[in-house]
Formats: structure tokens, sequence, C-alpha cells
């Protein structure tokens, strides 16, 4: 990490995900609330169809041009895409060329951001990165391999089985129902932000919910509701130490079944949120405890957020775990910490720190046999 000048940041973000323009977003605050005193920013945009652009592209487009904007700075990308489909390392080499970037913040949310993808990027330019590694994102962001590791450690959660194309006819609206009760949710195992979720009370809502959720991933988790549950979240921040924020409550309205995309990211004027949460004190413990062990337990670094369930008895059930969650004007993330005493600008120093932490502590580990008496 240099000292004597600026830190530079290059700031990911976009993806071919349906978070794209998310993430866009998410971009726009965290610059914004970056001090530009301390920090130089590049950005570097990954287009809908997975192509990563320069600085200058990214920057106009960052700036309000159209992603089919025609500007010569967009032709001459157009023309390089043309070619680089083709070699598949495009990515790494266009980013191998900005030599001077010390920290990389990746803010690309759902596919290539959140699974791993990303981070496998990063670790080959052997850069410091904000948030969780290869392996914890990969199976942070796999709902089936989340739950099976928190299940395993003793860690709340709902009951669920999971449906593949090939077991589909193993598994029929009866036998889920008899299983795992009347009302059933169905859920794409790696897709994010509520995208494929169908509630399902009848067989024409199940064949027809596993069909949408088909269209997302080749493997569907189909869950147990929780009736009438209170939705909870809380925000985690740190490597090997994390702390918990505040628990916030998520009020919808009744005539939504659950906090879905719409709410997340279009509108949320129908949504309350309560920052903090109104609940017991022990409930709030019990979740932030809850929140901490599945962090630690998947091998988060950095930042996650964590959602839970409460049912009617005050009993919190782990829903979902989140690696590089929003940060767009309507996110909890940030909020949370707002209310937990981090501002939003404290909240990306602690984060970029974080980053230069963890790279520090891996490089410390030896990847050929090294004899203890030639260290």
């Amino acid at each position: 990490m240099r000292t004597d000048k600026k830190i530079h940041v290059g700031l990911l973000f976009g993806g071919n995900s349906s978070e794209h323009d998310v993430s866009k977003r998410s971009a726009h605050n965290i610059y914004d609330a970056m001090d530009k005193d301390r920090y130089e920013i590049s950005l570097f945009m990954i287009t809908k169809d997975g192509y990563l652009l320069s600085d200058a592209s990214s920057r106009r487009i960052f700036d309000g041009e159209s992603e089919d904007g025609e500007s010569e700075d967009v032709v001459v990308e157009d023309a390089m895409r043309a070619v680089d489909k083709g070699n598949p390392l495009a990515p790494v080499l266009n980013l191998s060329k900005q030599r001077d970037i010390d920290v990389y913040f990746p803010i690309i949310h759902g596919n290539l951001g959140e699974d791993g993808t990303i981070q496998g990027l990063l670790r080959l330019l052997q850069k410091p990165y904000v948030g969780s590694g290869i392996l914890s994102s990969a199976v942070s962001f796999d709902k089936d391999v989340t739950k099976q590791l928190l299940t395993h450690n003793g860690i709340r959660n709902t009951k669920y089985l999971v449906i593949t194309p090939e077991t589909r006819q193993k598994y029929p609206y009866d036998f889920c129902r008899d299983l795992l009760g009347e009302m059933l949710f169905l859920k794409p195992a790696n897709q994010g932000s509520s995208v494929g979720i169908h509630k399902a009370t009848n067989e024409a809502e199940f064949e027809a919910g596993l069909d949408d959720a088909f269209r997302y991933d080749f493997k569907v988790l189909v869950e147990q509701s929780i009736e009438q549950p209170e939705e909870v979240e809380v925000s985690i921040l740190g490597n090997e130490q994390p702390k918990a924020s505040e628990v916030g409550r998520i009020i919808v309205p009744e005539s939504d079944t659950f906090y879905d995309y719409n709410n997340k990211f279009v509108d949320a004027s129908g949504v309350q949120f309560e920052l903090p949460a109104s609940i017991s004190d022990e409930l709030a413990g019990e979740v932030q405890q809850m929140a901490l062990d599945a962090y630690r337990v998947l091998g988060c670094r950095g930042l996650a957020r964590i959602d839970f369930l409460v049912d009617h008895d005050k009993v919190p059930y782990l829903s979902e775990i989140n690696t590089l969650p929003g940060f767009t004007n309507i996110s909890l993330y940030p909020q949370l910490w707002e209310v937990s005493g981090i501002s939003y600008n404290k909240l990306i120093d602690h984060l970029i720190q974080l980053a230069f932490d963890e790279f520090k502590r891996r490089s410390k580990l030896h990847y050929d046999f090294t004899p203890l008496d030639a260290e």
C-alpha cells in the first residue's frame, strides 16, 4: 500500500446479470462517498455481454452516456470487443495493463461478481480487493451449499429440498407440499435479488414457478415458508474478527408476498425500513450472533448483509447471505452501518483497509514447499 500519494482504487461495476443497473447505481454512491483527496479512482464497467471496458469508456457511461452510445471511445471498444470475443483472457489482459492500481473495489452484484469469478480474476492479477475470496463467494452465492454448511454447523435455516431438471418428476407438488407445508417458495440456487423466486400454493403455481426458476439455474430450491414472517437484516464488517451492525426490519406492504426485486431496487415507496428494529434485545442478540457465526462458517471477508425470517414465536431463521450487497440509495447495508455509528465515507475507508489487511495476511502463505530453516 502506497503512503506517499493517493491510494489508486479500481472500481469495478456492471456485469451481465439482472443486477447490472443496480451495480451502476451502487458504484455511483461509492464513488461519491470516496474522499477524492485520499483516493484516485479508475472506473471499469463490465458490459451486459461480459466485456470489460476501459476507464475512458466506463467513465463516459458512468457520467450518463448510453451504453449503446456511439462516442469514439465506445466505437473503439466495440471494435475491440469483436476481436476479443475469441480470446477468453481479454479481461485479464485489459486489467493487467492497469499496473498502478493499488486495490480493486468490485461492486458487481450477482453473476460474475458474487460467485467467485471476479475474485479469481483479481487473484490472478495479485491485487488486493474488497470482499470475500473465491471459495467463500462461490459457496455463499449457492443457496443449496450455503444451507448445507449452515445446517452442518447448527445455524438455523428453513427446511428445503433441491430439484434439478433430471429429478423434477421425482418431486411433484404433492410430495413437496406434504414434506414442507402448504405454501412453498421456489428459488434458483445461484441467483440474487429475488429474481426467479415464486410462491406456490397449488400445482399450477408450482409447475409455472419451476419453469421460470429453471431459466436462471439448473438447481432450484423448494423451501418451507414461514407464516407471516418478520424480515430482518444485519450488516457484517470485518475479516477474522467481524462485527455486526444494529438489526434492521423490513415492513413489506400486505399486497406484496415478499421483499422482491422491485422493492429492493426500483420502488421502495411502499416499503418501510425500521432502523434499528424495534425488537427485543434478546432477539436482536440472537440474530447478530447467528449472522456472525454464518459469516465465519462461510469464510467471508470484508462485508456481507445477512437476511433473516422471524416466525410468530420470535424464532429467527437465516434466509440468505449477500457477499457484495447493494450500495444504492435504498440499500440496507450502508444504512444499517449509519445507524450503528459508521458513516458512509468511513465505511468505504474501512472496506478498503480490510482489503489491504487480507491481502497482506494471505501473502504470508507459501504455495511451494519451503523448509522451515529457509524462512
